[in-house]
């Protein structure tokens, strides 16, 4: 059985670096949004995730000017010291605090064989262009810029362990934009580093949380360098990991008026004007705005319950009974009609969609649970696209895994 994790000497901030380096996930924030973040910021990591940013507003983010301007970006920030590398393999706490959240995981290198043997199991589909875009990415930078959140069962050893070596003040600290504070301690002890090897290795495993692309794409380059057979992730306790709604928006009503939309619905959900917006209480509620009134829906009972891990979950009940036979949403992976709102924009990020005149409808869903992810994952299933949005996300530019 391959193994699950090892220690690794990262490329990460300076002493007294980090605000200037750390920055939003490459895949959260728009290439004008980066670049209006990065403008007076020449270290901040953007500059390597969404090298883009530092060519003409033309240049094509996927092309070969693109990668290697993330080379030169990531080399420059080491050669100009704002980046530094360990001397020998460690662990990394890395802690994140959202208001009154905290979270506080174990950074490590995860072996790809335990990615593909299903030790680190996923729950979704990825897509091939995006792959490739990662990997080509890590090839031209020669390191793992892009952390994959993953999770794993609460176990008392491993708490022990990080909380202890947590205790003193850390070696990075940032507060980002959204006020999600960012904190990276070195675990050096190699007495810690074993313990801590000895505890993952006993379990099972572990779960793709937010990354799956970044995942698979170091099995891309697995594969043409066999040499480089780890990735990095940043694994949270499960009884930690906070699980936001994730909405959607559809952009026309099929050909329908609304009074014409509303009677479709009946005969598949019971349907009650809400005076305010609705967020569901409970699995089998999802709230609808249409024509600027909010309405509380649920699904009629069929009879019998479903013990397929992915048609139970909510967001399967609102597709096949009511985005798929009334609105005609086919694959919602490229169905250019539906669109997804993260729980982080709230309610009023779906009214303001809809609201625009671009979208004709929204619905709020409850959050899928992390019972619900590991009972997808542990059958071998995939999950609907954005069944989940994982809230905080974890910085760019604080850890990076140069390649084997």
């Amino acid at each position: 059985m391959p193994p699950l994790i090892a220690p690794f000497a990262a490329v990460r901030p300076a002493h007294g670096r980090a605000a200037e380096v750390a920055a939003p996930p490459y895949d959260v924030i728009t290439t004008e949004e980066a670049r209006a973040r990065a403008a007076d910021r020449p270290w901040d990591f953007l500059h390597v995730s969404r090298p883009e940013i530092d060519l003409p507003p033309d240049a094509d983010p996927h092309g070969d000017e693109a990668y290697a301007k993330a080379a030169s970006n990531f080399s420059r920030m080491q050669e100009s010291g704002v980046l530094v590398r360990d001397d020998a393999p460690c662990y990394y706490v890395y802690r994140i605090v959202s208001g009154g959240h905290t979270q506080t995981g174990l950074a490590a290198a995860a072996h790809v064989p335990a990615y593909s043997a299903g030790r680190i199991r996923r729950h979704e589909h990825t897509r091939p262009d995006k792959e490739m875009d990662r990997a080509r990415q890590i090839e031209a930078v020669g390191a793992h810029t892009g952390p994959v959140f993953v999770t794993h069962r609460a176990d008392a050893v491993v708490a022990r362990l990080l909380n202890t070596a947590a205790a003193g003040n850390p070696d990075s600290d940032v507060t980002l934009d959204d006020k999600v504070r960012h904190q990276v301690w070195a675990v050096k002890d190699k007495d810690r580093i074993e313990r801590l090897s000895s505890a993952f290795e006993g379990m099972e495993r572990l779960y793709v949380a937010d990354g799956h692309h970044r995942a698979a794409a170091a099995t891309r380059v697995f594969e043409k360098r066999p040499t480089s057979d780890r990735f990095l992730v940043v694994s949270f306790p499960a009884d930690q990991v906070r699980i936001l709604d994730y909405n959607r928006v559809v952009r026309d009503l099929q050909g329908r008026t609304p009074e014409a939309f509303l009677s479709d619905v009946r005969e598949h959900f019971t349907v009650e004007p809400s005076d305010l917006p609705y967020r569901p209480e409970r699995r089998g509620e999802f709230g609808m705005f249409v024509a600027d009134r909010w309405y509380r829906l649920a699904q009629r009972d069929t009879g019998h319950a479903s013990e397929n891990p992915v048609t139970s979950l909510d967001v399967s009940r609102l597709a096949d009974g009511l985005l798929s036979p009334i609105l005609g949403i086919g694959d919602p992976r490229t169905d250019p009609r539906i669109d997804f709102v993260g729980g982080s924009r709230g309610l009023n990020g779906l009214e303001d969609r809809v609201r625009s005149g671009e979208w004709a409808v929204a619905f709020s869903l409850y959050p899928t649970s992390l019972e619900d992810l590991m009972a997808v994952a542990d059958a071998g299933e995939v999950m609907p696209p954005k069944s989940t949005w994982f809230d905080p996300k974890l910085a760019d530019g604080l850890l990076s895994l140069p390649l084997g």
